[in-house]
């Protein structure tokens, strides 16, 4: 299913962190939680990475 999901920010594909549970989207410097097994793709929920 991470092949069907893209940043919503840069339209580039993510990366599947397992530990932190989030998918990151190194070209937006983005990382987006996952919530109970569901991706949450919002701009604005996402953690800016350092």
């Amino acid at each position: 299913m991470l092949e069907a999901l893209v940043c919503p920010q840069s339209h580039n594909t993510l990366e599947y962190d397992a530990e932190a549970q989030e998918l990151i989207s190194k070209s937006a410097n983005l990382a987006f939680p996952i919530r109970d097994g569901i991706p949450v793709m919002l701009v604005d929920e996402a953690r800016v990475l350092d």
